[in-house]
């Protein structure tokens, strides 16, 4: 008799497309249902030599990898159709396996499922994650660095890329959000770049007001929604503090017209709504991600904070935690 399934259900998400995707996080009993989506996935790509060892997986060698960690499946009308599992190693992660059934692929289940796997380990709080990248698929290679993954190193026929962690604290109130901006500001210094993203009313200006309060910097802090930009000068010779609200902004072009690459060498720049239009400011960047809990009532949020690029390589947001 077979084991009880267990998969619970970790995030739903619209694709661009129009249709909608259940994620699920699942463990060993649910290896059966992950073996036809890598199959089907790995035998679509170009032949390579040696062939990849997913093509040879098995419902037994699947459900040790995932015994070693755990999977997320992608479901659209309720059939599995994309696939994940991660190794756990201490403070490490390795992706052993990512597929999109071919019936799917281009509809940004990948991204949905890389993030969410993003945000169970920072939930962990796992600090690193690893990817190993065919050498002959330089696409794939370019994809995962545009995810923040950066190369390490090579373990022929594999390039081997590497990316920190989101660092996941909480804030139960007002107050506490503008504290948390307070000590965010402590490891800020000139020329950093940080995009915060999250609903209407999530916080994101709240944050941007402790981190004014802790770079100390002239005038109060609020949503530059109808000017577009406000530059806070410091009050005691630190950098200065220009606050972006990017929500009637409709591309990177239209940012630029701000001109704030003149005052990026010498300010924290913080771009509320920025997401998919500020990352070309810098590729170096601090993002923001503010989140409510599913309890309407409870006015937690969870705050996801993403470092970078060699900036913050060294693990400065662990203390934030």
């Amino acid at each position: 008799m077979s084991a009880p399934s267990t998969a619970a259900v970790v995030a739903e998400a619209a694709l661009p497309d129009g249709g909608r995707l259940r994620i699920l996080r699942v463990d060993a009993s649910r290896a059966s249902d992950v073996v036809p989506i890598v199959h089907a996935a790995f035998a679509a790509r170009p032949p390579v030599e040696p062939p990849a060892a997913a093509l040879a997986d098995t419902v037994d060698t699947i459900a040790e990898k995932l015994d070693g960690g755990f999977g997320v499946v992608g479901e659209l009308d309720g059939e599995p159709a994309a696939a994940l599992i991660v190794e756990l190693d201490g403070d490490d992660a390795v992706i052993t396996r990512v597929a999109v059934h071919p019936d799917h692929q281009h509809r940004g289940i990948a991204n949905a499922l890389v993030g969410c796997t993003m945000d169970l380990l920072a939930l962990r709080g796992t600090r690193w994650l690893t990817v190993g990248v065919r050498t002959e698929f330089p696409a794939l290679g370019r994809w995962w660095r545009r995810h923040g993954f950066v190369p390490t190193g090579e373990q022929p026929p594999l390039e081997i890329l590497r990316r920190t962690l989101p660092v996941m604290a909480e804030a139960a109130t007002a107050d506490a959000m503008r504290a948390l901006g307070e000590r965010l500001a402590t490891v800020l210094r000139a020329g950093d770049v940080i995009i915060a993203t999250g609903d209407l009313g999530a916080g994101k200006t709240t944050l941007t007001q402790g981190i004014g309060a802790g770079l100390n910097i002239a005038g109060p802090v609020i949503s530059p929604t109808f000017v577009l930009s406000r530059v806070h000068p410091a009050v005691a010779g630190g950098p200065a503090l220009v606050h972006v609200d990017a929500y009637r902004l409709g591309s990177f072009d239209e940012l630029e017209d701000l001109d704030l690459e003149a005052s990026l060498p010498d300010s924290v720049t913080l771009i509320e709504w920025g997401g998919g239009i500020a990352e070309g400011l810098a590729d170096d960047r601090l993002e923001i991600d503010i989140r409510r809990g599913l309890d309407p009532e409870d006015e937690t949020r969870l705050v996801f904070l993403s470092g970078l690029g060699a900036r913050w390589a060294d693990g400065q947001l662990e203390e934030l935690r």
